[in-house]
């Protein structure tokens, strides 16, 4: 363990799932020190893809953000494109690691309760929701930001194959072949499980990719992947959304312009979803 400042906190995880050590960074609840023995809601934060664990402190001011909250936040590693998931090829297995050996890690030495929160950005809020969906009940909330809900869409599966393919990696070793493993891929696809998130308070959100003043200043080249990014995203979770409320889901959306795939929209949305995640978890 690493200590950063007197909140936050870098562990080195040592995972079988994984059969290797992951790093998540922590930030610890406001009176942590003062309760030794009170156990406290979690939120669980999830990078996006081409990124790392220290994203949220770098990227947002969660941190402030949290100077009061009596909230354990946990930010797990999960790989440049792990997507959150326990691979078809039988390694790497992040879903176990993040869903079953990280929460009782986080019970066991770091006092966390039952009631929890996840939110993630692109990959991670598809990891976000997906974890929601697999795991009933274990989240009250979960909030996906400029995520894509549909595996079938045929942006997102081009947007898939060159993440993928900048990484080396094959997606069939991810999911398995889309159309002999079909099965594997719906079990991954928020659209194809509705009602498995009955009982979460889920938000959706993404922006229309039109660049707007929080782009000033980018790159040319960066700025044109983050719109592209965004394109797709907005129509999806619409239509995502209209089959949740249809299968009985509590769930909101916030569709903004303008708004690229980008940090400077993501770290607006964190606050403005603050106040409702911190609620659900009591």
């Amino acid at each position: 363990m690493k200590t950063i400042d007197d909140r936050m906190r870098d562990l080195t995880v040592s995972s079988p799932a994984m059969g290797m050590s992951i790093p998540v960074r922590v930030i610890l609840p406001a009176s942590w020190s003062k309760k030794p023995k009170a156990t406290f809601p979690v939120l669980y934060m999830l990078h996006g893809g081409d990124d790392d664990y220290t994203s949220w402190t770098r990227e947002t001011d969660v941190e402030a953000l949290a100077k009061n909250s009596d909230v354990l936040i946990v930010m797990p590693d999960a790989g440049k494109a792990g997507y959150y998931s326990d691979w078809f090829a039988g390694a790497p297995r992040w879903e176990t690691f993040h869903t079953d050996e990280l929460v009782r890690l986080m019970e066991k030495k770091y006092r966390a309760g039952r009631s929890r929160a996840i939110v993630g950005v692109s990959m991670g809020g598809f990891g976000a929701l997906n974890y929601a969906a697999h795991h009933r009940g274990m989240f009250r909330y979960v909030a996906s930001m400029s995520s894509y809900v549909d595996l079938n869409d045929p942006a997102v599966r081009l947007e898939l194959s060159l993440g993928t393919g900048r990484e080396g990696i094959d997606i069939k070793e991810v999911w398995g072949d889309p159309v002999k493993n079909a099965g594997v891929w719906r079990a991954h696809n928020p659209v194809a499980m509705p009602r498995s998130f009955r009982g979460t308070h889920v938000h959706l959100s993404a922006g229309s990719s039109e660049p707007g003043p929080l782009d000033t200043g980018r790159p040319p080249g960066v700025l044109l992947v983050s719109v592209l990014g965004e394109a797709p995203l907005s129509t999806q979770i619409k239509r995502f959304a209209r089959s949740l409320r249809s299968a009985g889901v509590d769930v909101t959306t916030h569709v903004y312009a303008p708004g690229t795939h980008s940090w400077p929209y993501w770290q607006h949305e964190l606050h403005g979803i603050w106040p409702t995640a911190m609620k659900s978890l009591g």
